[in-house]
C-alpha cells in the first residue's frame, strides 16, 4: 500500500501527534488486552496506569484500536472506557483489518494487528502482555497464532513477558527461529512464560541494558533484515505464580476448552477467563503486574531507540 494511502486510514491523538512532531519516543499498546484480556473495570484501570507509567519514563503511549472506520493511534479516556465496557469489539488481526475498517465496527487489535498499525504509524516499539504462538496440539490442528508470521515480516520491536503459558513454548521458539526472528531476554537468560518467570527455554541473546537492546535492534534493521524482534522480560518475582500450579491449572482449562469445542480466536479469552477463575483471581493480578513491568522496559527501550545511533 502506498504510504499516502495508508496514512489516510490513520487518526492520531493530539498527544501522539505532538510527540511525533517533536521527535519524542512513542510506545504502541494493543487494545485486545482491554477488550478481551481482562474483565471490567480492571482492564480500563490497568490501561490508564500503563499509559501513566510510560509517560513517567519519558515516552508517549499510543494505544491502538479501530473506531469509526479509522485506525486510532492513541485513545482518549472515553475511548478506553468504550473498549473496556462495550463487549462488542472484534479481535483484529491481519486478516480482519479490512473487514472491520470497511464496516466501521469497533475493533481491538491483537499483537499482529497492533504491529501492522504501529508500523504504518512509524512507531518502532510495542508493549504487550504475552505473545501468541504455537498452540498445544498444533501438529494436528495447525493452530498457530498470526503473531508469529507478523514478527517475521513487520519491523517492530515487541516487549512481552514471553509467550502465554497456555501455548507450546518450545515449538513457538522453534517457529521464530525458522523465520529469523531474534528473541532477546532481559533480567534472566531464559525466555519468560507469562504467569511464571522461566519457561525452561533459553532466549537467543540476553541484553539487560536498554541501550544495548536498541543497538541490536537498530543494527538488524540497518542491515535490511526486515521483521520484528522479541524482547522477553519476566513477571516481577513477587507477582509470579509457581510453575507447577499454573501448569496443572492450564491443563485443566485446556481440557475444558476441548470438551466444549472452543476453537480459533475464542480459545485464548476462554482459557484466560478459566485460569482466572481456577486461581481465584490471582492470575489476573499476575497479568496486571507483568503488563506494567513490560511497559517500564518498553518505555526505556523507546527512549534509547530515539538516541543518536552513534551514542548507543
Amino acid at each position: 500500500m502506498p504510504a499516502n494511502l495508508a496514512a489516510s486510514w490513520l487518526v492520531f491523538s493530539a498527544p501522539v501527534a505532538a510527540a511525533q512532531a517533536a521527535g519524542r519516543p512513542i510506545v504502541a499498546l494493543e487494545s485486545t488486552i482491554i477488550a478481551h484480556g481482562m474483565p471490567y473495570p480492571e482492564n480500563v484501570r490497568t490501561a490508564r496506569e500503563v499509559e501513566a507509567l510510560i509517560r513517567d519514563l519519558g515516552a508517549e503511549p499510543a494505544t491502538i484500536a479501530l473506531i469509526g472506520g479509522r485506525i486510532r493511534i492513541g485513545l482518549a479516556d472515553d475511548e478506553l472506557e468504550l473498549l473496556g465496557r462495550s463487549g462488542q469489539a472484534a479481535k483484529v488481526s491481519r486478516r480482519d483489518l479490512p473487514a472491520v475498517l470497511a464496516s466501521g465496527s469497533l475493533g481491538a487489535t491483537t499483537v499482529a494487528g497492533t504491529m501492522i498499525c504501529a508500523a504504518l504509524a512509524g512507531i518502532e516499539v510495542f508493549v504487550t502482555g504475552g505473545l501468541g504462538g504455537v498452540h498445544r496440539g498444533a501438529p494436528e490442528t495447525f493452530d498457530i497464532s498470526a503473531d508469529l508470521q507478523e514478527l517475521a515480516r513487520t519491523s517492530v520491536a515487541v516487549v512481552c513477558a514471553g509467550a502465554k503459558s497456555i501455548l507450546d513454548i518450545g515449538l513457538t521458539l522453534e517457529y521464530l527461529e525458522t523465520y529469523g526472528v531474534p528473541v532477546l531476554s532481559c533480567e534472566q537468560d531464559n525466555f519468560a512464560a507469562f504467569y511464571t518467570r522461566d519457561s525452561g527455554f533459553r532466549a537467543d541473546y540476553r541484553l539487560d541494558d536498554a541501550a544495548a537492546q536498541a543497538r541490536f535492534i537498530r543494527t538488524k534493521w540497518d542491515l535490511g533484515l526486515a521483521g520484528g524482534v522479541v524482547l522477553s522480560t519476566p513477571v516481577p518475582e513477587a507477582a509470579a505464580m509457581p510453575r507447577e500450579e499454573i501448569d496443572a491449572i492450564t491443563a485443566q482449562a485446556l481440557a475444558e476448552c476441548a470438551t466444549q469445542g472452543i476453537t480459533g480466536k475464542a480459545v485464548t479469552p476462554f482459557l484466560l477467563a478459566r485460569i482466572k477463575a481456577l486461581t481465584g483471581g490471582r492470575s489476573l493480578s499476575t497479568n496486571i503486574a507483568l503488563v506494567k513491568h513490560n511497559a517500564e522496559v518498553g518505555a526505556r527501550l523507546a527512549v534509547a531507540m530515539r538516541r543518536d545511533p552513534a551514542a548507543l
